[in-house]
Parts: C-alpha cells; structure tokens; sequence
C-alpha cells in the first residue's frame, strides 16, 4: 500500500509546481528560523500580532507549522516592509550553525510593492502598466544579486540547513467577477509583474542550492475576484491590504510548505 501512496503524494507534488525536499525522522529535532517579509510574517490575518511594527501573527504559516511541529526551537523573524537589506542587515542574526531549517519570501518589497499597488490603484491603466513593467525591468536587472547576496549570507551562518523560499501568488482571477475596483488590463499586468517575480526567485533560489515553492499553482482559483479569495483586496487597516487572509495562510502557503517538506 505504500507505493501507491507515494505515487498519489509526487503526483500532488507536481500539480502545485514543488521541488521535493528530504526531512528528518524527528521534526522536533528541527532548529527553525522563519525569515522574510509580510507573506511570511502574516499581515493580512487580522492579527493578533507582536513585533510591533513586523507584525508578526499567530496565523502567519512559519508559526502555524511551529505549531503543528513542535520544532526544537523557533525563531520568528520574518517582518513586515522588510528588503533583502533588512534580511542581510538584522534578520541573518537569528541563523546559527545550528539552525536545520529556515524559510524565507523576500524580493516583493524591493521591487516596489506598495508603489506598483498604489500607481495602478489611483491612476489610469496605461501609467498601471508602465509601472509594472519598471518593477519586471527591476525584477530582472537588480533583483538577482541582491537575492544572491541574501541566499549566500544564509549558507555562510547557517550551512547545515535546508532552505525552502516561498514565492507570491497572482493576485486577481483575470477576467474577475468583481464587479468594482481595478480593471482587467490592470489586474493581468499585475499579474505579469508576479509571474517575473516568481521566475527570477525560483532561477536564483536553484543557484544557490535552494528549494523554490510556487506558491502560483495551488493559489489558482483564490485570487482576488475568485469567489473563495485567500488574498485580501483594499481593506482596513490599509495595510492589510493585498496581503494574504487567514485561508490564504492555512490553505496555500501552509500545506505548499508541509508537502514540500514531507515528501521523499
């Protein structure tokens, strides 16, 4: 019964796009060190949230497997805004020689996140896509080096540890049945700019020895303007918004995360 059983888990593998991971015998042997930005930390879950400004939250997926793991030690810190220089600069203090797991999301801040929501949210569609198309030039001309840097720090502190990087969803089902907000050559631009982001990070994560986890296959079907959305559109607080909700936590970037862990 167990042959089959593993042919069931490589094909669930392969329809969210995931690259397989050995584990140990004993997740509670596991040194856990979740880094990042808000995708990781967990804005958008409503919170409860510590770290002040990180805002960290009980529903982020790093915590969530904590949880569910009981890992010899967990640190948490993955924050909010935070850029590869943010990871480089305070984030890496948590790894040690001693750390066996680490993940990280990293790269939307530094390609200009919050700029490209708020251009293509307050203006017309031609100056949404010329803004999306500066971020994808960003994307492919300056975000390599600063992800290598980012991945190499990483394996100097922490050189025994497996890395998985998560990546971003799409954010809008295009064409959506929202029948307000941001047009469809808006929202398939946005789109495009995720779909780069998602390239060039699983490009970089493979060169330096890295598991990449699209997070864009298993989020199909809970975009923006899909009825069971797991990504919150303009909300309050504000900065909540276009981030992933409690589901999008527990049902997307959770189980990406355990398959890409769990299968051998």
């Amino acid at each position: 019964m167990r042959r089959p059983f593993r042919v069931l888990l490589s094909l669930a593998a392969t329809a969210v796009g995931l690259t397989v991971l050995s584990v140990p015998a004993n997740a509670a042997a596991e040194n856990y060190v979740a880094l990042g930005d808000s995708y990781s930390s967990g804005l958008g879950t409503g919170g409860p949230y510590s770290g002040g400004n990180c805002k960290r939250s009980t529903g982020a997926y790093p915590q969530l497997w904590a949880n569910s793991h009981s890992p010899a030690s967990f640190s948490f810190a993955a924050c909010s805004g935070a850029t590869t220089s943010d990871v480089l600069n305070s984030q890496v203090n948590s790894l040690s020689a001693s750390t066996t797991l680490v993940t990280i999301s990293i790269g939307g801040n530094d390609a200009g996140f919050v700029d490209v929501i708020t251009t293509c949210t307050l203006n017309g569609d031609s100056a949404c896509v010329n803004r999306v198309e500066q971020g994808k030039t960003f994307v492919r001309d300056t975000l390599p080096a600063r992800l290598d840097n980012t991945y190499n720090a990483i394996k100097q502190r922490s050189p025994s540890a497996r890395v998985v990087v998560l990546g971003y969803p799409r954010f809008y089902k295009v064409p959506g049945s929202c029948s307000v907000g941001l047009s469809d050559t808006k929202r398939a631009a946005i789109n495009s700019g995720a779909d780069a982001l998602a390239e060039v990070t699983a490009q970089r994560a493979a060169a330096a020895g890295f598991r990449f986890v699209d997070i864009r296959p298993i989020w199909t079907g809970h975009e923006i303007c899909a009825s069971d959305r797991w990504l919150n559109s303009l909300t309050w607080p504000v900065d909540e918004s276009y981030h992933p909700n409690r589901n999008g936590q527990s049902g997307g970037y959770l189980p990406a995360l355990n398959a890409a862990l769990s299968l051998s």
